[in-house]
């Protein structure tokens, strides 16, 4: 069984996270100030699903494909960066103002939410990350490790998510001020695809 100071031990690391600014958090604020809080809100949960995909490969074992294969490293890799600075490109061509009602139909909704999933899990540095991270609080020769490792692995996605809402909240509200001003509004779509852009060549660099 986890102990309560081990358990807490893991929460208090897992803050520190939370908060230390990443990818994630820069891809999150850029969709949320760019295109409104609806989009922030759908990216947020596609994150966090790739997130919790890569808490369930670690589970199970695949992650360490990843670990252990140079190759499957390098491809997954080169996908996510590619995905990263097509949507860096698009982002940086597109000159509508942004709008608080984008994402509002099932379409579009979905879309962005599918976006958030694949940056995530076409990151092999996630996937490293939890390799890492999770079983220093498991014990391997535990019974239910697996079931352990799955409780912590929730509970991470659902801290960091609570977290990146509370991003988009705050965020949100500078998004109105940008609605009404277009010049602003250009600038942000083009800073939003050289964040974007710089996620996918920082990911090439991942060894």
């Amino acid at each position: 069984m986890l102990q309560a100071h081990e358990f807490w031990l893991f929460f208090s690391a897992s803050f520190l996270l939370w908060i230390t600014p990443g990818p994630d958090t820069m891809y999150i604020l850029a969709r949320t100030i760019s295109q409104g809080r609806l989009a922030g809100l759908l990216s947020v949960l596609g994150v966090s699903t790739g997130i919790l995909a890569h808490t369930l490969f670690a589970a199970i074992g695949l992650s360490a494909i990843l670990a252990t294969s140079a190759l499957a490293f390098s491809v997954v890799k080169l996908l996510g960066a590619t995905y990263l600075i097509y949507l860096g490109i698009q982002a940086w061509r597109s000159h509508r103002k942004p709008d608080a009602s984008i994402g509002v139909s099932a379409q579009r909704g979905s879309l962005l939410f599918y976006q958030g999933f694949l940056t995530n899990l076409l990151n092999p540095k996630i996937a490293m990350f939890f390799l890492a991270f999770l079983p220093q609080f498991v014990a391997p020769e535990s019974a239910n490790s697996t079931s352990i490792f799955l409780f912590l692995g929730g509970i991470f996605v659902l801290g960091g998510t609570l977290w990146c809402l509370l991003l988009v909240a705050f965020a949100a509200s500078f998004t109105k001020t940008a609605r009404s001003n277009p010049h602003l509004s250009q600038v942000i779509g083009k800073v939003t695809g050289l964040v974007y852009i710089g996620l996918g060549l920082n990911l090439l660099r991942a060894k």
